[in-house]
């Protein structure tokens, strides 16, 4: 009869039972005619003992083993050890495939290595221990966030990734269309229109982890891609819709054994946050709230719609045609004591947005606000930014027509997933929460691109690559 795989930590349990174990060597120790191994698998470690066995394993190899599991004695058992009170006595082993030398030390820690040799073998990298650990916390983060938005009756939806360009605040990914040459999709910066369309086809409450791409400058908390918890829902107020998002975050955070400081979550209006924190992306935790890895999340609310055009930022020099440019989102609502004035083209710097950010720790974890879903509205934002009626109408021409059609009140949120991650791990970079990240250079793991394509590919698309001066 053939045995069924056995993992690791069920190995306590079979006392006195014969196993098959398939995983990876951890470590080996030879000791004359015997040899001691650790077996990992995706639950752990234990140790397996073979008599004029094993011998010739080299660790990281991957291996079959069956044995009998046998009760260790008192004075040998590791309490260090899930498994410690038992090892394996190997009758049999298989090695399903041998592993040469390491280029990276397993074992080692990560900042011994360089990072741009953890990326080149990012797949060894991440059989470290305390990588293994963060993508695992991810993947029960994102369980616990699913299970949360179900008890509130959410749908999850998946928009489009080739789509428009758009004015959300960044350069886009552009990528040419083989049957139409000279025209261009572009990899969304977020699902911004789709989301908000989905409330006008009636789905009332809508999410999805949605892949994002922004050709921005990188740095430690942020990369081309990034995933981001998108939520829209209908019929809600500012106060509800934060609320609402607040529960959620509260539940998927607490099911995954995140520490909070303070809940409700404090709420500090964005002029009052600059002037006792200098930031609206601000610390509150105390010097020991630090060293526990407790989260510290408050909501900042009250922002400027708009402000003046950073002629150094290339993505709002080109978002704008009057000097004006949002500081959020185009699509946001004016607070209601703010809609006149909107609507009229006056007093631009006075007026404040539906805007409500979430900050922990020092970095703002979400952004989100209640939306224009009156056309007027919509249209005047652009106005105030200088688009003419054609401008207008080739931008978001099909986000008026919609808003003609009965589209409700709503509002939402994105959520930033690796940040989030990053935090409840208690790691620095987001690098360390994420399978496969880029290089600091914007190079990708393992496959090294971006990198040059054949000229058949270009022929094809009808492209030409020119060398910059």
């Amino acid at each position: 009869m053939t045995l069924p795989r056995t993992l690791t930590a069920q190995t306590t349990d079979l006392v006195g039972q014969t196993v098959k174990l398939q995983g990876w060597v951890h470590t080996k120790r030879d000791h004359g005619k015997l040899t001691f191994i650790d077996l990992r698998d995706r639950s752990g470690l234990v140790q397996c003992v073979g008599f004029k066995l094993m011998s010739e394993l080299t660790t990281e190899s991957v291996v079959s083993v069956v044995g009998t599991v046998q009760a260790r004695p008192e004075h040998l058992v590791n309490p260090n050890l899930s498994t410690g009170t038992v090892e394996i006595s190997v009758n049999e082993y298989e090695v399903l495939n041998s592993c040469e030398e390491l280029p990276i030390q397993i074992k080692e820690e990560e900042n011994s290595v360089d990072e741009s040799v953890r990326l080149k073998y990012r797949y060894l990298d991440l059989r470290r221990e305390k990588l293994h650990n963060n993508l695992q916390l991810r993947s029960d983060f994102m369980a616990a966030l699913r299970a949360a938005l179900a008890t509130h009756q959410f749908t999850e939806i998946e928009t489009p990734l080739l789509t428009k360009s758009t004015k959300e605040g960044a350069r886009d990914f552009l990528v040419p269309s083989r049957f139409q040459p000279g025209k261009f999709y572009a990899l969304p910066q977020s699902p911004q229109q789709y989301k908000q369309l989905l409330m006008t086809a009636g789905f009332e409450r809508y999410f999805q982890f949605a892949r994002c791409v922004r050709d921005e400058d990188l740095r430690a908390d942020r990369g081309f891609e990034f995933t981001q918890l998108d939520l829209e829902m209908s019929f809600v107020s500012q106060l509800e819709a934060m609320s609402l998002m607040e529960d959620i975050i509260i539940s998927a955070v607490e099911a995954v054994g995140g520490q909070l400081k303070e809940k409700p979550f404090p709420v500090y209006k964005y002029q009052d946050a600059i002037q006792q924190f200098g930031d609206d992306k601000f610390d509150l935790r105390t010097p020991e709230e630090k060293e526990k890895g407790i989260l510290a999340f408050a909501w900042v609310v009250d922002f400027p719609f708009f402000k003046k055009v950073d002629p150094k930022d290339q993505a709002e020099v080109r978002d704008s045609k009057s000097g004006w440019t949002f500081t959020h989102n185009p699509f946001s609502s004016p607070q209601p004591d703010f809609l006149e004035d909107h609507l009229a083209h006056q007093n631009i710097d006075q007026i404040l947005a539906s805007q409500y950010d979430l900050v922990c720790n020092g970095f703002e974890v979400g952004g989100g606000s209640i939306r224009a879903h009156l056309p007027e509205v919509l249209q005047a934002t652009f106005e105030i930014m200088g688009y003419s009626p054609a401008e207008i109408e080739v931008n978001i021409g099909h986000m008026l027509t919609a808003f003609k059609l009965g589209t409700p009140p709503h509002g939402g949120i994105a959520f930033g997933l690796d940040r989030l991650v990053m935090l409840l791990s208690k790691e620095n970079s987001i690098k360390e929460t994420i399978a496969f990240p880029m290089t600091s250079t914007g190079r990708t793991a393992v496959m090294l691109a971006p990198a040059e394509v054949e000229p058949e590919q270009l022929k094809e698309l009808g492209l030409q690559v020119v060398q910059q001066k």
